[in-house]
């Protein structure tokens, strides 16, 4: 059966040792969301178009919100006023207060596979927020650490029908998985993430880690950092530019974390223990790392 994350193709599979047979494919849905955003200037109400993502179906007004507080537009939840869900694929967010317009600009297309590409210039890449990211914590085991890929896969339920997702997670500091959600695009499943946190009532992430199921490209490491997350462990390879932000905001940044190994390239001072010889493990730590 269908949902509104799932969508069926009939298929012909095709393989080595027998004939092609006619099968039912079950495929992860991609399609486009707008995200608008309502304010006040001065005695005019203002309706401007933000964001339009392809993303998954599902969990659109969290990931509306947590579009605007990683990109930095929303600073906290008592702005957001009202939310809408449209009949049309969008999402209006009514917000109070005094609105910083060039931030606006930094987003209209995003694809599902890139969160960055469309930022209007580089400058606009920068963190405008202040933040302080407390060097002490959370501190987790690497025993710990390692188990966390499977303790996300199990919840993963989607992926489990389509294989064609991404997953985003949050763990407290007594390593308790709070919540995952998945999306065919990285950055859609941290948005969705971090908004359904906020709708939740939270207001402080200082204390939490941030799991994802795919590479750490700069444009997660950023919403990381922006939504005050201070340690990030990804399945894949980090960029050039995740690895430097990393280090320049104190973030712990782990990437090809597996069952038995991972690479740590910032914020080692918020790593408990080492992984055991009996494992025939090992934990590459950056010389630089800090």
């Amino acid at each position: 059966m269908e949902s509104s994350s799932i969508r069926e193709f009939g298929v012909r599979r095709h393989i080595l040792t027998g004939d092609p047979a006619h099968e039912v494919d079950q495929l992860a849905v991609e399609e486009p969301l707008e995200i608008v955003l309502r304010f006040r200037r001065r005695t005019t109400l203002v309706r401007k178009p933000v964001s339009i993502t392809m993303r998954t179906p599902g969990q659109d007004q969290e990931l509306a919100i947590g579009f605007l507080y990683t990109e930095g537009i929303v600073h906290e939840r008592n702005a957001i006023e009202e939310i809408e869900q449209g009949a049309d694929s969008s999402v209006t967010i009514t917000v109070t207060g005094n609105l910083d317009l060039k931030r606006l600009e930094r987003h209209f297309y995003t694809s599902s596979s890139c969160g960055v590409c469309g930022k209007s210039s580089l400058e606009a890449l920068l963190i405008n927020r202040e933040i302080h990211l407390d060097p002490s914590r959370p501190k987790h085991a690497v025993e710990f650490l390692l188990q966390t890929p499977g303790l996300v896969r199990a919840k993963q339920s989607i992926f489990q029908q389509t294989g064609g997702l991404h997953a985003a997670a949050l763990f407290d500091p007594e390593g308790n998985l709070l919540r995952v959600c998945e999306d065919i695009g990285r950055h859609n499943a941290v948005d969705k993430l971090v908004g359904g946190e906020l709708l939740a009532g939270r207001s402080d992430f200082s204390d939490l880690l941030l799991f994802v199921s795919g590479r750490a490209g700069f444009e997660l490491i950023q919403k990381s950092i922006m939504s005050g997350i201070p340690f990030m462990a990804a399945v894949g390879a980090p960029s050039s530019l995740s690895v430097e932000l990393a280090r320049r905001y104190g973030s712990t940044l782990i990437g090809f974390l597996r069952e038995d190994r991972f690479n740590l390239y910032s914020g080692a001072g918020r790593i408990r223990g080492s992984v055991s010889a009996s494992a025939s493990a090992s934990v590459s730590a950056s010389a630089s790392a800090s």
